[in-house]
């Protein structure tokens, strides 16, 4: 009988109309596919081995096969590999890009196990995987899968639930992962300098905000999904604005609340755990909300912009930054990304940039100024994935092997998800117009660019 990677690697040509392109090794041991050489065993993750000629997908366990038979696609996939029941040895982000096209290229055309037993062409390939995956029914879904959502999507109440799952693991993981910059939104790179440290790169993402938004000692500041605090502690330290910094989570609330105190900004700070549908003490001179939409929802969206038109003062200025997605030919067609919805950021939606901006035209904004830092994301990206891997076992202590193998994935597939345009980012500077009269926006629309 053949081995277990050359019996995986005819039936993923049957299945999936073609070869996988990476090497595959089994729970056998057996290899089959293009050539590698393999780091030593034991090694600490890392996605560029200087010593691999190309990743290899290791199958540890046949209970990934019985996943995927009731899961295909990238859900099974990502129960697999949070369960560390598949694995990548060598660079991570190559192997990502080579099978891109499996997960990403088809689209709707991956089809479940019974799909395949009633076409007659794929029947012998299925009925030769169910032998293979061994014993049915699949194992239960692993402990970091989101469970037990309640209530309407988007309502406050789950949005809050959603919040909590992803932001509330430990804030020490996240100074492991962001660095001391607790920036948790990406950087900015001038002229994609690659040699620039990450922390100097969110400084200088921080103050690029700050100078859009025109802030002035004095001015109201408005910090929607404030998270640790970072850009309220930069506006009121550099600018002397007043900032009232509002979040869901508590344990991002209670660490931004200690970093005001020990700098002793508590009079131009305040730190809420509010929602900011609940925000009522406006107007305010500027908002920010900096990777916050992507939690709001398209069927949210325009309230969502409305109420912060609503908490301007006439002339305010918003500066949204937010991941975009490609346009879909097929728009009601669009599906949140399975993975990232089930372990990562639950109800979570990207829209296309042209959506967003139409939305913020229609609550009554000028959009002055559209900014696209793609580019940028995925440089950021590669830095948090090289923090996680260079302290992977204290990752693992914080928080659990399984979560930290979710963000080891999840950064690394969005860094190559932006690097492909796939995904975007993009700042908008919109301004509440008044009815007649200037905009109060610079003429130069690049002065902010121009550092003081």
């Amino acid at each position: 009988m053949a081995d277990a990677a050359s019996r995986l690697m005819t039936l993923a040509e049957e299945l999936l109309g073609g070869p996988l392109p990476v090497r595959l090794r089994a729970w056998d041991g057996s290899e089959a596919g293009p050539p590698a050489r393999h780091r030593p065993s034991g090694e600490a993750p890392r996605t560029a081995p200087a010593d691999a000629d190309g990743p290899v997908l290791i199958v540890r366990d046949r209970r990934a096969l019985r996943r995927l038979i009731w899961k295909p696609g990238e859900l099974g996939l990502a129960r697999a590999w949070v369960a560390g029941e598949i694995d990548v040895e060598g660079d991570l982000y190559e192997l990502l890009d080579r099978i891109s096209g499996l997960l990403w290229d088809r689209g709707q055309e991956t089809r479940s196990l019974l799909d395949s037993l009633r076409d007659p062409a794929l029947r012998a390939a299925a009925r030769a995987l169910l032998r293979l995956a061994g014993p049915l029914p699949p194992p239960k879904p692993p402990v970091e899968e989101v469970q037990g959502r309640s209530g309407r999507r988007h309502s406050k109440r789950r949005d809050e639930q959603a919040i909590s799952h992803h932001y509330d693991v430990g804030n020490d993981f996240y100074e492991l992962v962001l660095g001391p910059s607790m920036v948790y939104s990406c950087a900015y790179w001038p002229d994609a300098d690659a040699g620039a440290t990450l922390e100097g790169a969110q400084h200088d993402k921080l103050d690029l905000i700050a100078r859009k938004l025109n802030l002035k000692e004095g001015d109201r500041l408005l910090d929607v999904g404030c998270g640790w605090g970072s850009l309220a502690l930069h506006a009121a330290r550099t600018y002397g604005a007043r900032v009232v910094g509002v979040t869901l989570s508590r344990e991002q609330a209670a660490y931004a609340r200690r970093r005001v105190a020990d700098e002793g900004l508590a009079d131009l700070v305040e730190i809420r755990v509010q929602d900011y549908r609940d925000v009522v003490d406006g107007p305010y001179d500027a908002i920010s909300s900096i990777g916050m939409a992507e939690h709001v929802g398209a069927v949210q969206y325009r309230e969502y912009a409305d109420t912060l038109y609503g908490l301007l003062k006439p002339g305010g200025r918003l500066l949204n930054h937010q991941i975009s997605r490609r346009p879909e030919p097929d728009e009601d067609a669009y599906e949140v990304d399975a993975f990232i919805d089930a372990y990562v950021f639950p109800d979570g939606e990207l829209a296309p940039m042209g959506r967003t901006l139409t939305t913020l035209e229609d609550a009554g904004f000028e959009v002055r100024d559209v900014e696209a830092l793609r580019e940028h994301y995925a440089l950021t990206l590669r830095r948090w994935v090289a923090n996680l891997e260079r302290d992977w076992d204290r990752a693992v202590r914080l928080t659990s092997p399984g979560r930290a193998r979710i963000w080891r994935l999840y950064m690394a597939a969005s860094a190559v998800s932006f690097e492909r345009n796939r995904i975007g980012v993009n700042q908008f500077l919109a301004v509440k117009t008044p009815a007649a009269g200037p905009s109060g926006t610079a003429l130069r629309p690049r002065l902010w660019t121009e550092k003081a």
